[in-house]
């Protein structure tokens, strides 16, 4: 049996990286997952390499309301309600405070707070009771990294609503958790390499930050996913759980 048999999970920014990692997790578990991304093409090879049987996607936008609205209202017109919501969508571009604008503002404010805000807002209706709500933050948020003030700043407001919602949804039996990735081998980390160094040194630069000597696979941060999802945490809410290879704690 798996520890996710029949329940239903909602994985947000699911096509890549973190997101894809913890959706197959999820459904190997024994979870039907509806996943959603903004690229048609790579949300439809996501639910092709997780099986349709197991997976839908709804291509959507997280920013765009009227996009969360369609993929709760997919949820609701195939008569299911929601086990497992991973808020993970979210991304950074790196900027000094002398040169940041009101554009990065925006962006990287709506990317990743307004995103967890308004997912799980739009999402309560749908929820099951006792049902489990993820929202990723970042070992960011807890860190004063140069370059990194705003998505720092908006991945630390994350770890507020997740203690705010863990109240207001404790009467709902609804636990409500962060996880907090260290760096991680994916995609978004490969866009933000620095034009002097090439993507393999500048990851292995990276890993060599962390206690362990190395960055995360996703396919861990999905197991801490799961973790988080699954009764195996059925007394923890309101906590933020570090995945991040000590760097955060030592």
């Amino acid at each position: 049996m798996g520890q996710l048999d029949g329940k239903v999970a909602v994985v947000t920014g699911a096509s890549k990286g973190i997101g894809f990692a913890s959706a197959l997790r999820f459904a190997e578990e024994g979870a039907y997952v509806y996943l959603t991304g903004r690229r048609k093409p790579e949300l439809d090879e996501a639910v092709a390499r997780i099986g349709a049987a197991r997976a839908s996607g709804v291509q959507g936008d997280v920013t765009d309301l009227a996009d969360l609205d369609q993929l709760f209202a997919t949820i609701d017109a195939d008569g299911r309600r929601i086990d497992v919501l991973f808020a993970n969508a979210g991304g950074t571009s790196m900027s000094p405070l002398a040169l940041v604008t009101e554009q990065d503002y925006e962006q990287i404010t709506r990317f990743n707070l307004h995103s967890a805000l308004f997912t799980v807002q739009k999402a309560l209706s749908l929820l099951n009771d006792n049902a489990s709500v993820i929202l990723c933050s970042s070992t960011m948020a807890s860190r004063g990294a140069g370059g990194a003030g705003l998505y720092a700043a908006a991945k630390a407001g994350v770890r507020s609503l997740t203690r705010t919602w863990a109240s207001e949804l404790k009467d709902r039996g609804i636990r409500v958790n962060a996880l907090a990735p260290g760096v991680t081998e994916t995609e978004l980390v490969r866009g933000n390499v620095p034009a002097d160094i090439s993507p393999d040194e500048f990851i292995a630069m990276l890993g060599t930050m962390a206690p362990l000597g190395r960055v995360a696979h996703p396919a861990e941060q999905a197991a801490a996913a799961l973790f988080l999802a699954s009764d195996q945490s059925s007394y923890i809410t309101g906590f933020e759980l570090l995945v991040d290879g000590g760097y955060n704690q030592i």
